[in-house]
């Protein structure tokens, strides 16, 4: 005991002060620990700075300091001396209508307006994870709202359903092949001749097919309301045949009640918006531009693309030679040629292939052409999703009995689906700009509405061209961010690159 206390250490002397601990957290402990934290960091530091200090302080004083708020013409924008002119905003201001609506005609924008709202009101609560009734409400916006927004936008009324369509499309399908077969066996070659006789027998095939659809059409247009009694015909007929294939008496049921209930739903709509006698007042396609038809187009183009893409990419795996040979021959075909090739095709082109009494609105085949050009871009995407599944997967699904399409639906394709996200969202943002392309062929978007406010005498200053494309680049940069954004929380949420 003695022995510890004699010697136990006792400090006799202060400790020296220690150098104040180096801040590692707020602003201070930021820049030390991101910025300034090796040589090569403090040098791309000083450069990024310098490249803001050189890019954003002037677009900023461009756009809001030294802009232009107010006025009637050119001469307010217009540089004065001693004085620095920035943004031309009431020239937006001036031409914002053209720029949202085209020339889509003053008295009939309410539709557009009407068009966005509905489109807005159904894709929120879509975007939203815990919004409920998520399969109605997809299906109000993929299926009924195309359908609305075409009579409300396009105006006009209803032909008929399916016993008037199918009557016409067998009719001018008839005649086309009837046609083309009395050309060929009119030849003085022999295999032509026997080729041209097998359409004769076709087309008399048609004509057989085409005798009942023809009394039922006949019997149709003797009512008094020739819409209302095809879409009873065409609903008993659908909802007959989905309840027999549903399982007839024993499971057939629910089927026919939904089938039932959704052509009422239909009958309603042409009520309320009487398109049994003519609908709204026509507004031709050539009428509208501006955001309009950058939005048609691109939702339209990347909606319709998916399920091109999702096809595509199934085909191109799959073990069946000539749906494998097609896949791929239409993968390469339509990603080989540029999307202003497309363009050019589908609005020039296509009507040369179609019979004479049948013919396609000129946004339409546009609209074709640019959902098939990016399906084949989506499929090269969705595959590699496929490819990086572990077979492990569909071994276990077929194990417990499920069947291909089982398989895919519920198992393969989500998980392929979670993994290529970026991607898709990437081909989404690329389409969406690249509906500019559509000037080309005399489709004035909003780029194109934004070229032809030039040519108005009275707002040509030397900063309006500047002010018209940083409009426009602002809103094209905030769709695209959104769509950026809206791709990164989806990921977060699914846990896309999460390993178990």
């Amino acid at each position: 005991m003695s022995d510890m206390t004699e010697h136990a250490f006792v400090r006799q002397e202060l400790v020296a002060e220690r150098a104040a601990p180096v801040r590692t957290t707020g602003f201070v402990g930021f820049l030390r620990t991101r910025l300034f934290n090796s040589p090569t960091n403090i040098l791309l530091t000083v450069v990024s700075a310098l490249l803001l200090w050189f890019t954003v302080i002037p677009s900023v004083k461009f756009l809001l300091i030294d802009a232009v708020w107010q006025g009637d013409d050119r001469t307010a924008c217009l540089a004065k001396p001693g004085s620095v002119v920035g943004a031309c905003w009431p020239y937006i201001q001036a031409k914002f209508a053209q720029f949202i609506y085209g020339f889509y005609p003053e008295a009939q924008r309410w539709r557009v307006n009407l068009t966005f709202l509905m489109a807005a009101a159904l894709l929120l609560p879509l975007l939203i994870p815990r919004a409920p009734a998520k399969t109605l409400n997809a299906g109000l916006f993929f299926i009924a709202f195309p359908v609305v927004a075409y009579f409300l936008l396009h105006g006009g009324g209803i032909r008929g359903f399916a016993i008037t369509w199918s009557h016409d499309v067998l009719l001018a399908l008839f005649d086309s092949i009837a046609d083309i077969g009395r050309k060929l066996a009119s030849a003085s070659a022999v295999l032509p001749m026997v080729v041209g006789k097998g359409l004769v027998y076709l087309a008399s095939i048609l004509i057989l097919l085409l005798t009942p659809i023809a009394w039922l059409r006949d019997l149709i247009q003797r009512s008094a309301s020739e819409v209302f009694a095809d879409l009873t015909v065409t609903a008993v007929l659908v909802s007959l045949i989905l309840f027999f294939l549903a399982g007839g008496i024993r499971n057939g049921w629910r089927a026919l009640f939904t089938s039932l209930a959704t052509f009422a739903c239909i009958a309603i709509v042409i009520y309320v918006m009487r398109l049994d006698r003519g609908g709204l007042p026509v507004v031709d396609t050539r009428q509208w531009g501006g955001l309009l038809i950058t939005l048609v187009v691109s939702v339209t183009g990347i909606v319709a693309s998916m399920p091109i893409g999702i096809a595509l990419a199934l085909g191109r795996r799959s073990t069946i030679p000539l749906v494998r040979v097609f896949s791929i021959t239409f993968i390469e075909f339509w990603r080989g040629v540029p999307l202003i090739t497309v363009l050019f095709f589908a609005t020039y082109m296509l009507p040369l292939f179609l019979p004479g009494n049948f013919t396609i609105d000129g946004l339409v085949r546009v609209l074709i052409g640019v959902a098939l050009f990016a399906g084949a871009y989506n499929a090269e995407v969705i595959r590699g999703g496929l490819a990086a599944i572990p077979r492990g997967q569909t071994e276990a699904a077929s194990a417990v009995g499920l069947n291909y399409w089982k398989t895919t639906g519920l198992v393969v394709m989500p998980q392929a689906l979670r993994h290529v996200i970026p991607g898709l969202v990437n081909s989404f943002i690329a389409l969406f700009k690249d509906t500019t392309l559509v000037l080309i062929v005399s489709i004035f978007d909003l780029l194109g509405q934004l070229r032809a406010s030039f040519a108005d005498p009275v707002w040509a200053t030397p900063n309006t061209l500047f002010t018209g494309f940083a409009f426009t680049g602002i809103i094209y940069f905030v769709f695209c961010f959104a769509m950026s954004r809206y791709s990164l929380f989806v990921e977060r949420r699914l846990n896309a690159f999460k390993r178990h």
